[in-house]
């Protein structure tokens, strides 16, 4: 199996930690790592060759250091940003030319992952299910609270249980829909029910299932796509991806593929992962926290009667200190410091379209 990890986004909602040119999967929100790295140490299951990465020429330095183990060859360059679509399948379209029936996995370098066991025991399950089936696999997550910024899928019947040694048979369900982000109401309930799932986009898949997929529902992308492989490892690699990947649909898989294709050639895998994106401050503080009332800090701080609050200051030489205060969000940065309800962090987003249209590309 390969896994293609995506660290191309720039997660506009954990500014002003998250900036353009240093985004949140390469910050050390969760631990003293950064997101990036622990996506690939959870990878540790497989052999350095087997994992690449899927980035643009900005972070590519970036992905050097902080995981100077992967192969050079193995970070895949996207000339322009043409959304997962695009990315997803001219990784598939470089993994299929030297592996044309390998087992690709899609994981994701911003979202935060607690239970490693439990994230490569679905891997592995994805993978036979793939070469078994065929399919178009997805690893989900029950809900845990009515979340109303994720996107959901709806199963149908269980299909099978997978036997693997020493734990319980892994059960995998068929796809009915997905569920754009649904209003509150409708979010609490899918809460109530077992055939709502989180939409996590981790996928599995054989390289042939799925750009047999683009050949029939993004077919000039698909085309695109033929002629980079074609070229690469030739003389001619970078001109004709320079060519024609800026020219592939910048589209989500989604929207693209996953929305298109008949629901029985997709499978899901429920997973009870420890599993959250990290998009805003609030997710941050849900996921790390024990108890709402407990505050995560980085940085020095000071936190006097201060409850349920997210406390980040990694300017040095100055100390962060709150008196008498709750559910806020303070994360001080040497140019920028922002203070908001921990409750309305999903609006930070909004800021960082302010500060671009008012020019102020040094805070961005």
């Amino acid at each position: 199996m390969k896994a293609v990890i995506l660290c191309g986004g720039t997660g506009t909602r954990l500014w002003p930690l998250s900036r353009l040119e240093k985004p949140k999967q390469f910050q050390k929100l969760a631990s003293d790592r950064t997101l990036f790295q622990e996506a690939v140490e959870r990878l540790n299951f497989l052999e350095k060759e087997d994992i690449y990465i899927s980035t643009n020429s900005e972070f590519v330095k970036i992905v050097q250091e902080q995981a100077p183990q992967i192969p050079l060859e193995n970070i895949i360059v996207e000339p322009a940003l043409r959304d997962t679509a695009s990315c997803i399948g001219l990784a598939a379209a470089i993994i299929a030319k030297n592996h044309p029936n390998e087992v690709m996995a899609v994981i994701y370098a911003d979202h935060l992952i607690k239970d490693q066991n439990e994230f490569e025991r679905k891997l592995r399950a994805g993978e036979q299910i793939a070469r078994d089936e065929h399919t178009l696999n997805i690893i989900e997550v029950k809900a845990k609270f009515p979340n109303v910024n994720l996107g959901y899928v709806k199963i149908g019947e269980m299909i099978k249980k997978i036997e693997q040694d020493n734990h319980d048979p892994v059960e995998v369900y068929a796809f009915e829909r997905f569920i754009e982000k649904p209003d509150l109401e409708t979010a609490k309930k899918f809460l109530q029910s077992y055939k709502y799932l989180w939409n996590t986009g981790l996928y599995i898949w054989e390289v042939s299932t799925i750009l047999r997929a683009y050949e029939t529902h993004l077919p000039n992308t698909h085309a695109r796509l033929m002629k980079i492989q074609a070229a690469y490892g030739e003389a001619n690699q970078t001109q004709v991806l320079t060519q024609e990947y800026p020219e592939c649909e910048k589209i989500s898989i989604d929207y693209a593929i996953m929305e298109k294709v008949d629901p029985s050639e997709v499978r899901i895998i429920p997973a009870d992962l420890g599993w959250s994106d990290i998009g805003t401050w609030q997710s941050l503080h849900d996921e790390l926290s024990e108890t709402s009332d407990d505050n995560i800090t980085q940085g020095d701080v000071l936190a006097i009667d201060t409850l349920g609050s997210v406390l980040y200051n990694i300017e040095p030489g100055k100390k962060v200190i709150t008196i008498g205060l709750d559910d806020v969000a303070i994360i001080n940065t040497p140019d920028a410091i922002l203070i908001c309800d921990k409750h309305r962090s999903q609006d930070v987003k909004k800021v960082v379209e302010t500060l671009k249209n008012q020019g102020r590309d040094d805070l961005l």
